[in-house]
């Protein structure tokens, strides 16, 4: 791991940028003892749920009609022709 004090920060931070890039990360010392360590940023990436279409779909649609129901919104429909 490589080390770089605050100073080095203010005024070599392109060159401690291309280190991170390179080696990961990079201890920084404060008056010759660590004090923190630096990391590039990774966003977490979210957790994306599968959605069932088929079953979504399934669910939303109307049920079909039984030939009963059928035949008798079919004699409904005639009226008194």
């Amino acid at each position: 791991m490589t080390r770089a004090t605050i100073r080095d920060l203010r005024t070599q931070f392109p060159r401690l940028k291309q280190v991170i890039d390179r080696e990961g990360e990079i201890l920084v010392t404060d008056h010759g003892r660590p004090a923190y360590v630096l990391r590039a940023y990774r966003a977490a990436r979210p957790v994306v749920e599968k959605i069932d279409y088929l079953a979504r779909l399934k669910a939303r649609q109307s049920r079909p009609l039984s030939a009963r129901a059928s035949r008798a919104l079919d004699e409904a429909n005639r009226g008194d022709r």
